[in-house]
């Protein structure tokens, strides 16, 4: 039986934040379960390449698990096919004050109102270094960037944690759609983007100069955003991809779709459905996959995008994909069902592909709109 089956009831007993941190202490200490052969996802069809990465599977972990880089080699150990860490902010800070966590567990949901907490860059840095030079460090990890609350210029805050971290990560997520920082998601907004996007570029280049691979810069957006807004934030976004294909000498290289949701559907049953924060977990999936469909179409299918909320079987996966997710994440799902949902979600996806006749993740990629 997989131990998080006898922990997971237990943990779940603790308030939320208390058992997540828990979980992390664990598994930072070396007291996880690795995933078996058996257990991890190795079939080629679930293989894939992007942005000059080789993923074994499209799985990966999103942000907000990991806030701080502590636990890298469990959570690939695990089988994820990739992990993105953060978000990091350049210097520590608190975040909002306790409680900031709830579980909606009937509703499949998570809502959080974290603000950021984080022990800085500094501190996050080092663990990333340390944990590249082992040899279990070469899995694909991801830098989720955010600024400091409050800050008196947002742009510096992103340009420090990017340049400190292009050389230590595989990519890189500028976090422009938390809900839980005062005026942060108003950075997604026209000219204050463009603005952001080409001080961080300028930054990510000269990271990555001399002759050092160009990391992946991605941008991270609320699924909230009304149909003007997402129109804007594509034009702005097209606009730093110079070419006329998906392959960038610079700019924007994905999007990642979408962060938590500051709407309450009228479904929810949950005690706590009516907390301040952003709502993850089941409720999020039809309203973040929608929000995919619609920049995967507005960006013509040019960028890779990496689908995110209320994925916890391989059925919402392969939707996600065929709306235009070339990658896709979890948390909520997995937070509530332990490490065995990462090989059945990729089990249940390579199925799910072979039965429509794709012999790869990235045929499927876009299918519905096409």
């Amino acid at each position: 039986m997989d131990a998080f089956h006898v922990i997971g009831p237990l943990l779940r007993l603790l308030p939320p934040e208390t058992a997540h941190g828990l979980s992390l202490w664990a598994l930072s200490h070396g007291l996880a379960p690795n995933a078996t052969d058996e257990m991890m996802p190795t079939d080629p069809l679930l293989m894939s390449r992007v942005w000059g990465l080789n993923f074994p599977h499209p799985l990966g972990l999103a942000a907000g698990f990991d806030k701080d880089a502590r636990a890298l080699k469990a959570l690939l150990k695990m089988g994820f096919g990739f992990v993105e860490v953060g978000t990091v902010t350049p210097l520590p800070q608190p975040g909002n004050p306790k409680p900031r966590m709830f579980r909606l567990a009937a509703d499949g949901a998570v809502i959080n109102r974290f603000g950021f907490n984080n022990q800085g860059l500094d501190v996050f840095a080092a663990r990333l270094e340390a944990f590249r030079g082992t040899p279990d460090g070469r899995g694909i990890v991801g830098v989720n960037i955010g600024c400091n609350h409050p800050t008196t210029d947002a742009a510096i805050d992103y340009a420090a944690g990017v340049s400190c971290c292009a050389p230590l990560a595989n990519y890189l997520v500028i976090n422009v759609s938390s809900p839980n920082t005062p005026g942060l998601r108003d950075l997604q907004a026209g000219e204050r983007l463009r603005e952001l996007l080409e001080q961080v570029i300028v930054s990510r280049d000269t990271a990555c100069a001399g002759g050092r691979r160009r990391t992946p810069l991605l941008l991270k957006l609320a699924p909230d955003l009304v149909p003007q807004e997402r129109e804007a934030i594509a034009g702005v976004v097209m606009d730093s991809v110079s070419g006329s294909s998906a392959k960038q000498e610079s700019g924007i290289d994905g999007l990642i779709i979408s962060n938590t949701t500051v709407s309450r559907p009228h479904t929810l049953q949950g005690r706590h459905r009516d907390e301040v924060g952003g709502l993850s977990g089941r409720p999020l999936f039809d309203l973040s996959t929608k929000v995919l469909r619609d920049f995967y179409r507005l960006t013509k299918g040019r960028l890779p995008l990496v689908g995110v909320g209320g994925v916890g079987s391989g059925r919402d996966a392969y939707r996600k994909i065929r709306a235009g997710a070339s990658l896709v994440q979890l948390y909520t799902a997995f937070s509530y069902y332990g490490p065995a949902l990462i090989a059945r979600i990729s089990e249940d996806l390579a199925q799910l592909l072979r039965e429509d006749g794709f012999s790869s993740v990235a045929e499927a990629v876009g299918a519905d709109e096409r």
